[in-house]
């Protein structure tokens, strides 16, 4: 099963649950636009390389299309259209007045200069800007773009639109209409989501330990959270490894430094191991995160790692799987951690902290008036913790899990929001 195949899955089993018209189940099971384009780079030897990039706008029924881009090698219309659907549930599920929508291009970021790399930026905008725009599309960063990348691609939107519009992109840099708290948003509304569960669960958060799968942006802001925020250990952390081409786990009994690690982890997530090594870390090949003796799980890389087979390497104390990647979670695992009382965060809740501040960015590009990272941080707290207890209400109500629930609050308000519209 493929990601897109997975998401209509997800929601497919929700639509039948709450009896949701076949006619509107059918325009929701798909996107209502999708873009696929060649875009020709200059390389540094001179020479030309052609790369592809994707554009899908999977629903705008409550505002403009929202959703990241992708520089990742093998990506496909598919996983795409997948990411976009999960946008439009995600911003719906934080009553966010957005819709969903993603892009990508098929390339292996860490293999081209920083000259390449702007010029694929531009010309990603140069295939899409018509289509793109703050009261049409807005694009953010996500899996091997940074911020200077989208400085760039806003730039290029500038220059062919005629007028300076910070609005078209966020997750641009503080200084050139970027907003503070959005590096560590998807981090932290992780860790706020993981709050309130262990709220409900009536856990002791300073008992518990974690192990999180990945080391980029998310996965760093979620266990400096963990430890500083909740008081928990975190004990071992994952990453793909850019010279062995694998994946390995960074793992410390007594707790590792996520703020230590940071400081000898690149812009890719791929921690030094000699400096590691010599720090204590002990370095384990796979992904043996997954397998730890511990409280709490936080795969907050890539999507498709708890499957029907992987799931049964978990541990029996695992009490919570926060997920704050987007689909890693297989539909089959899902069963079995529901088999096992594990109480899983869905992706489009846990990780909705990104698109809540990415949303703050826009406003505040509107306003051309900027907050404090105190003020944007707190109204992402409230924004997160709101979404949970509204989630958690619905699961208590209807007597199913949380992401059914996620599914049964993000559809009734898309729905909704297309009856107002007239398009039903």
């Amino acid at each position: 099963m493929n990601a897109f195949e997975m998401a209509q899955a997800q929601f497919d089993k929700v639509a039948k649950l709450i009896n949701l018209d076949s006619d509107v189940s059918s325009l929701l099971r798909w996107p209502l636009r999708e873009f696929r384009f060649q875009i020709p780079v200059r390389m540094d030897d001179g020479s030309i390389k052609v790369f592809f990039g994707y554009r899908v706008q999977h629903n705008d029924a409550r505002g403009p299309s929202k959703g990241g881009i992708r520089f990742q090698p093998g990506e496909t219309m598919d996983t795409i259209r997948a990411l976009a659907m999960w946008m439009t549930w995600k911003c719906a599920v934080v009553d966010l007045p957005l819709g969903g929508g993603k892009g990508g291009v098929a390339v292996d970021p860490s293999t081209l200069t920083t000259g390449e790399k702007e010029r694929l930026c531009r010309g990603w905008i140069d295939q899409i800007w018509k289509n793109i725009g703050p009261r049409q599309d807005v694009p953010a960063p996500d899996i091997g773009t940074t911020p200077q990348m989208m400085g760039w691609m806003m730039d290029e939107y500038t220059k062919l639109s005629g007028a300076y519009t910070p609005g078209v992109i966020t997750g641009k840099p503080v200084g050139a209409g970027g907003s503070e708290g959005r590096i560590e948003a998807t981090g932290f509304g992780v860790i706020y989501t993981l709050r309130e569960a262990i709220k409900h669960l009536k856990i002791d958060p300073s008992k518990l330990t974690a192990s999180i799968q990945g080391f980029g942006n998310v996965a760093q802001y979620a266990a400096d959270g963990f430890i500083h925020q909740l008081g928990g250990t975190v004990i071992a952390v994952s990453c793909w490894d850019l010279v062995d081409k694998t994946p390995c786990t960074y793992f410390n009994k007594d707790g590792i430094d996520p703020r230590f690690l940071r400081t000898i982890t690149d812009v890719y997530g791929t921690i030094d191991k000699d400096k590691a090594k010599k720090a204590g870390y002990i370095i384990e090949t796979g992904e043996t995160w997954l397998s730890k003796d511990v409280d709490v799980l936080i795969p907050a890389a890539i999507g498709g790692q708890i499957t029907g087979e992987t799931v049964e390497q978990i541990s029996s104390r695992v009490k919570i799987v926060a997920e704050g990647a987007n689909g890693p979670t297989t539909p089959e695992a899902d069963e079995i951690l529901a088999e096992l009382n594990i109480f899983v965060i869905p992706d489009f809740l846990c990780n909705a902290g990104g698109v809540t501040v990415s949303y703050f960015e826009g406003v505040q590009n509107d306003m051309n008036y900027y907050w404090s990272r105190e003020e944007a941080i707190s109204r992402l707290d409230e924004k997160m913790t709101n979404a949970f207890k509204a989630v958690l209400k619905i699961s208590q109500e209807y007597e199913v899990k949380m992401r059914d629930a996620a599914y049964i609050v993000a559809i009734n308000s898309v729905v909704q929001a297309m009856k107002f519209r007239g398009w039903l």
